[in-house]
């Protein structure tokens, strides 16, 4: 199908647009999977018209605020104490934004901006918020709202070791369609980078407190650039300007208004804008405790502030002006009561007066059509005779298994700027094997050798699952940049934890070398080569399983400092029910479960059987040696020979110095070790490994929701 020209389309940039990358693929070839939709030219029909019309009608969001009372056995629910009061965050707010049209939502701290705009968003529960919001007269599903839109956060939430191009072509490859060639890609992100005005700083790392990188405001438009990679045809933004200089903030809204004009419905709160900003908004909402104090125009607001009988200066900012007249009438006895209810008329007397033709005549299959024909939304849209609007634009951009190789991409690239975090990994390691190296150095076969072993190697297991604490701050430092991320669908989260997990994988193995080696030949462990080979795997699968129930416990609970300590001591419950400390025949029965979900207990039945097993006949007490850590060790060799004897005489056998009394097989027996072999211990934690990783995935997805109750 053939790309249909649309005459009526305003160029606001020199720079290639994604319809001319998408023709530029069909020409050459290179897109097989995109077909670009072939639209007759209605153009002409409706010249002057927005393609979409954003309305929302008598949204109303309230909250139970005052005491409450959560208990632990609850989880995350919170018991709702009798005496709590309601709060009205927002209160029958009603209004419309058009395509190539920057919105602007202003008021104090408090009056209901952010909320505004998350109910927009679709970011409050639905049965929270009361009212509608339509797109073109139709309600939108939370699935399409999630592609054709775009949310960017207060906070700059990117990776600071990545350079602003890189951040921008990683959202491109997440973003962007597979059918769209790599090359064209990069030049859709050079073309953004000039049309944020970031030229100068696309090969500067983003940054943070220590790294030098990108300005404040710099990095404000990255964080709208990676969000509009795609041209979406809804942009929100939560106060893009706060915490910028007036140049820079004046830039970033020179930007949106940019993206407007190709085509995009802006949407944006802003706390107190300057006159150069104001220029650049086609309409203003002004909230107060929820509620609207004013709806329309820049342009109306003096008239409307006149009328109401407090006229503005004729020179300044009206924006200004309104804002601090709104904070005076908040502070007296009857509020802004007055200024809602003149409003509510003067919105009246403007409805009757408008033209009803200003709206568009289009339906939203048809404008979502018109939108992806002029290269807008791309996200490997497909046309067909009969579509409804949730094939018209699927859910993700890309197949399960680009997205994994993405975020590898990404990952690899973000550990290689900061060395240091494996570093100091591979550092603790080293320093433990050390330690335990030189502190069990070349045990030999005596009983007081058998428990050497037996805590070397179960203090060993425990300190591999103590190091791997050192990936729960791994993942809470993104957390939130993975929730922006997954919030509109720009990969699965099912990718996410896939590619965390081949990730982890070289690291691990190169952890598990380094640590065999120094410990297995300096101890003197027994088995040679398969021995050490397998005390390697068992290493591996400690590891491996480790760094598992830390990510879950990291995706479970946001705070760092509560999933390190949830971690530490649950390690050592681990170590405590391992069956070292206390046999599991001498542990009471309603601890029994905990022996059995022990992430110790496995690999240490393996080293074990590794250990005393690989040669059930190697004797490990001969003779005088039973006496060995008792009272009866003190006494002459003669004495304890005569003992030996008289032992044997009782036994009916013969009991000299060199008769071996307790064998491999038997020290296996009194550990109870007999009730798997090694290698079902090694796949056992190789296996709970996997299942804290879908543990992980599961936490990910039902505990990482962008949205309010």
């Amino acid at each position: 199908m053939e790309l249909q020209q649309f005459s009526s389309e305003a160029q606001f940039s020199a720079s290639p647009t994604l319809e001319h990358l998408l023709k530029r693929d069909e020409i050459t070839g290179k897109s097989d999977d995109y077909q670009v939709l072939d639209i007759p030219n209605t153009s002409s029909s409706i010249p002057t018209l927005a393609t979409f019309l954003l309305s929302f009608d008598n949204l109303t969001y309230n909250v139970k605020v005052g005491p409450k009372s959560t208990f632990a056995c609850c989880g995350n629910n919170t018991i709702v104490s009798p005496n709590k009061k309601t709060k009205s965050l927002l209160n029958d707010i009603t209004g419309e934004a058009r395509e190539g049209e920057i919105m602007a939502i202003l008021g104090a701290s408090g009056s209901g901006k952010s909320t505004l705009i998350d109910a927009l968003a679709n970011r409050i529960d639905r049965h929270s918020l009361r009212g509608s919001v339509t797109l073109n007269g139709e309600a939108l599903e939370s699935g399409l709202l999630k592609v054709i839109s775009a949310y960017v956060m207060q906070d700059d939430l990117l990776f600071p070791m990545l350079t602003v191009e890189e951040t921008l072509m990683f959202s491109a490859e997440f973003r962007l369609p597979r059918s769209l060639s790599k090359s064209n890609k990069k030049v859709r992100v050079q073309a953004l980078i000039d049309q944020l005005g970031l030229r100068n700083a696309a090969k500067t790392v983003i940054g943070d407190e220590g790294h030098r990188g990108v300005s404040g405001g710099e990095r404000r438009r990255v964080s709208i650039g990676i969000d509009i990679i795609h041209d979406p045809i809804l942009l929100f933004l939560d106060e893009p300007t706060s915490g910028l200089d007036s140049t820079s903030a004046y830039m970033v809204v020179k930007v949106l208004q940019r993206i407007a004009q190709s085509g995009s419905i802006v949407i944006m709160s802003i706390h107190q804008p300057s006159s150069r900003i104001l220029g650049l908004l086609d309409s203003l909402i002004f909230l107060s405790h929820g509620q609207t104090l004013y709806s329309g125009s820049p342009a109306n607001l003096p008239r409307f502030f006149n009328e109401f009988g407090h006229p503005f200066p004729e020179n300044g900012n009206p924006s200004e002006f309104a804002l601090d007249f709104i904070r005076e009438l908040e502070e007296t006895p009857f509020g802004t009561q007055k200024l809602v209810e003149f409003n509510n008329s003067w919105q009246a007397a403007m409805n009757s007066n408008s033209n009803a033709s200003n709206k568009p005549s289009l339906a939203l299959k048809d404008a979502i059509k018109r939108s992806i024909s002029r290269g807008k939304l791309v996200t490997g849209a497909v046309a067909t005779i009969d579509v409804n609007l949730t094939s018209l634009v699927p859910s993700f951009a890309n197949p399960f298994w680009v997205e994994v190789l993405v975020l590898l991409k990404r990952l690899v690239t973000n550990s290689r700027r900061i060395p240091e975090v494996f570093g100091v990994r591979l550092g603790a390691i080293i320093i433990t094997g050390i330690i335990l190296a030189t502190m069990f150095w070349q045990i030999d076969n005596s009983p007081r050798g058998v428990q050497e072993r037996l805590g070397c190697i179960a203090i060993s297991i425990s300190a591999i699952v103590y190091t791997c604490t050192t990936e729960a701050p791994e993942f809470i430092k993104e957390r939130y940049i993975f929730m922006r991320e997954t919030a509109y669908n720009a990969y699965r989260r099912s990718s996410y934890v896939l590619a965390r997990s081949f990730f982890s994988i070289p690291s691990l193995i190169i952890l598990s070398l380094v640590f065999s080696t120094i410990t297995f030949w300096a101890i003197g462990f027994s088995g040679g080569v398969s021995g050490f080979f397998f005390y390697f795997l068992t290493t591996l699968a400690t590891f491996w399983a480790g760094s598992s129930f830390v990510a879950f416990l990291a995706g479970l609970f946001p705070d760092f400092f509560i999933a390190f300590v949830i971690a530490i001591a649950t390690t050592s419950y681990f170590l405590f029910f391992c069956g070292f400390l206390v046999s599991r025949d001498r542990l009471p029965k309603y601890w029994i479960w905990f022996h059995y979900i022990s992430l110790v207990k496995y690999p240490y039945q393996a080293l074990l059987q590794n250990e005393f097993l690989q040669d059930p006949s190697k004797c490990f007490a001969r003779g005088a040696q039973i006496f060995e850590q008792t009272t009866l060790g003190a006494l002459p060799t003669s004495l304890k020979n005569d003992l030996l004897t008289s032992m044997g005489n009782v036994l009916g056998m013969n009991v000299t110095g060199s008769t071996c009394i307790l064998m491999g097989k038997d020290i296996a027996k009194l550990q109870a070790l007999t009730d798997l072999n090694k290698w079902n211990c090694v796949w056992i934690t190789f296996a709970w490994g996997c299942f804290y990783r879908i543990l992980f995935y599961l936490t990910l997805l039902f505990g990482s929701k962008n949205k309010r109750k």
